[in-house]
């Protein structure tokens, strides 16, 4: 994991995905440890927010130990990537992909966020104005 990876579970889905997705665009990836797609593509993931430096941020799910973040994502395969900006889902896909579909993902987000961003920063909680 790397400063621009987070595990999230129930208790830290709405701060750490919703409100931060305000500020930095976030990456949310379902998946198990069971899955061998899901050992395929996090990788990746946690390879691409480190080179993008804080673009996005990359929220990791495991969906055995947090069926309800599964259940309201309709995760009905594993991984399951939804795309939030602005406290909204924007984008989602299912399954292992390729190092290039995920760069035009990711760049299809971040471009999105900051042309539909009017956030104030400074109104944002003070718990996850650090990671700004």
């Amino acid at each position: 994991m790397n400063r621009f990876t987070c595990d999230v579970e129930e208790a830290t889905f709405d701060e750490r995905v919703i409100a931060h997705s305000h500020a930095t665009p976030v990456v949310l990836d379902i998946g198990a440890e069971w899955c061998s797609p899901c050992r395929v593509l996090t990788p990746l993931l946690e390879k691409l927010a480190l080179a993008y430096e804080g673009q996005f941020l990359l929220a990791k799910v495991d969906a055995d130990e947090n069926m309800r973040i599964a259940g309201r994502h309709q995760a009905k395969g594993f991984p399951t990537v939804i795309a939030y900006s602005h406290g909204h889902i924007t984008d989602r896909f299912h399954g292992a992909k390729a190092e290039r579909f995920l760069r035009e993902f990711l760049d299809r987000l971040i471009t999105n966020h900051h042309a539909h961003s009017t956030i104030d920063q400074h109104a944002l909680p003070a718990s996850i104005q650090h990671i700004l």
